[in-house]
């Protein structure tokens, strides 16, 4: 009797043990889901130099806090350098000033009602990526930091979380192995949480943020993570991962013009695996960075209809998975001076995204070569649950059965009204036909009269060489280059197609195709075919010789 009425209390005892623990896994995860969407304030205090302007962008103020509050974002990521403001040891005292400023900065953005994560970040290459080599002074560094950060914010909002490091790295510091590096991450993270947990007020059930190795959503390193997270048995953990696309498509290297069946299946693989390992066991995950890799050199590295597939696809996918986002923007999505957006089409897709899906097309492209019969074009949409409301030019709308027609999904725009459309003859965008749907963002198609690009012969060096070039209203999507002799040329020639941005570069406004010095710097000396891909279809052949540092180009 005293046997099983023991047993009956310790059953329900553990149950609601686990009733409890089931209950503050739930609580963690909305207050993740409540966060959607995020925004990282990037390049600003993160910058590595004397202070957050060192990188380019100008002082943070407490109307861009506002703004992008007003913009609908719900949390904003502070990415944070400490290295230039931290005092010799033992103490490592952070300078006050510096300090301050961050909390000035965190509380605009509380005051907000934004959630707001801080963290140490380019710290991680920086020194503590040195400590396989220094690692009694790399830990009591990173330990004086974080005491001094629980210190100072452990009365704020529980809105304030904290990251442990961003994309925790030690190849820089020439570690190699693999299983070394996740062994010194986790004994970083174990050290970050008994320090905040142990530093008194809010800190001890204050979100925390951990990191998996290099923020990449590899199994091993997520599986590495989850054990950590297992061992902390701590209901106020959030795991991160950082995502840029599939490399190839993110860089536009390789033919990978397009958001094809690889790109999709990569967001799908990844975030099955991420959601299996964290949220479906109750830990809740933030994408604390997501974009292109290609926008590291300019936005318009991928064509603008296959980056807005990419956006709209991506935060489809994580809301389905019930995971939040924070797009990562350095200054070049969101003026920090004029608070508009560089890409209006870019941020409607993205903001469309947090609750619906948005419809997009084949392409977003209709080119009318001068001088030949307009026929009519028929684009493959993928309505994604929508339906067409209308099509217009300028706020005209289209007249339906005349000038276009949509069956299922597919929308077929009249010839008749492509000839009046492009009606000048002038090469470039003529004309922007906006389709509008029952949901989610719009849908632009620019109407371009194009001709053949014509390339001119030109003769300069390894360090300035650009071929002129009339484009006649095209587009170049891609580069291949090849030895007459045989075997790709440049950079990754593993791949005729070269990277996009790093090896060449288009300059409509100029005129110009720029072959870069990266490209040259792997080149050999002789004779290279160069096949430049226009978005038309146009395939047009130029002839390279290398000589040292001369370089001569011919037409073909």
């Amino acid at each position: 009797m005293l046997s099983l009425a023991f047993t009956l209390v310790f059953s329900l005892f553990a149950s609601s043990l686990k009733m409890d623990k089931v209950q503050a896994a739930t609580s963690i995860q909305s207050y993740v889901s409540d966060m959607q969407p995020g925004w990282n304030l990037g390049n600003s205090l993160d910058a590595v130099g004397a202070d957050e302007t060192a990188w380019g962008n100008p002082r943070i103020t407490k109307e861009l806090i506002q703004k992008i509050a007003a913009q609908g974002y719900k949390s904003i990521r502070i990415p944070v350098t400490w290295d230039s403001h931290i005092g010799a040891a033992p103490n490592y005292t952070i300078e006050a000033s510096y300090l301050n400023r961050v909390q000035e900065v965190t509380q605009w953005a509380l005051d907000e009602g934004l959630y707001v994560m801080i963290n140490v970040h380019h710290d991680s290459w920086v020194w503590i990526s040195h400590m396989e080599k220094n690692h009694d002074q790399v830990l009591a560094k990173y330990n004086a930091i974080w005491t001094q950060i629980a210190d100072r914010f452990k009365n704020s909002s529980n809105k304030l979380m904290f990251e442990s490091v961003n994309e925790p790295r030690f190849t820089d510091g020439g570690t190699t192995d693999e299983q070394k590096q996740l062994q010194m991450l986790e004994e970083l993270n174990l050290s970050f949480h008994k320090i905040i947990r142990q530093s008194g007020g809010g800190n001890a059930a204050r979100p925390l943020v951990l990191s998996t190795l290099e923020a990449s959503p590899t199994q091993e390193r997520m599986s590495a993570l989850y054990s950590t997270i297992s061992k902390l048995n701590d209901t106020n953990i959030i795991a991160t991962v950082h995502y840029y696309g599939f490399w190839p498509f993110s860089v536009n290297i390789a033919g990978y013009t397009r958001f094809e069946t690889d790109s999709q299946n990569d967001i799908k693989q990844t975030f099955d695996n991420v959601y299996n390992t964290f949220v479906a066991k109750g830990i809740p995950v933030i994408v604390g960075e997501y974009g292109l890799l290609g926008f590291d050199k300019n936005t318009n590295v991928i064509e603008q209809g296959e980056k807005l597939k990419f956006f709209e696809y991506l935060t489809n996918y994580l809301k389905q998975k019930n995971i939040t986002h924070m797009l990562w923007d350095n200054g070049q999505h969101f003026s920090r001076t004029a608070y508009t957006w560089s890409d209006q089409d870019l941020y409607n897709t993205i903001k469309a995204g947090v609750t619906t899906r948005s419809s997009t097309a084949a392409s977003d492209l209709i080119f009318v070569k001068k001088g030949a019969t307009v026929e009519d074009k028929k684009i493959q949409l993928s309505l994604n649950g929508n339906t067409l409301s209308e099509l217009s030019v300028n706020g005209q709308k289209l007249v339906s059965g005349q000038d276009y027609t949509l069956s299922g999904e597919l929308l077929t725009i009249k010839a008749s009204q492509l000839t009046k459309l492009t009606s000048s003859g002038n090469y470039g965008v003529n004309a922007v036909i906006k389709a509008k749907f029952n949901k989610g963002a719009d849908w632009n198609f620019r109407v371009i009269v194009n001709a053949k690009p014509q390339l001119q012969n030109k003769q300069g060096t390894t360090s300035d060489f650009a071929i002129p070039t009339a484009f006649n209203g095209d587009l170049l999507a891609t580069m291949e280059a090849v030895y007459t002799s045989g075997g790709n040329a440049g950079p990754q020639n593993w791949t005729s197609y070269k990277e996009f941005e790093y090896t060449f570069s288009p300059s409509y406004d100029s005129g110009k195709i720029t072959l870069k010095p990266d490209f040259f710097n792997e080149v050999n000396d002789g004779e290279v075919i160069l096949k430049f891909h226009f978005w038309s279809g146009e395939v047009i052949s130029y002839k390279i010789k290398k000589s040292g540092t001369s370089i001569t180009g011919t037409v073909m």
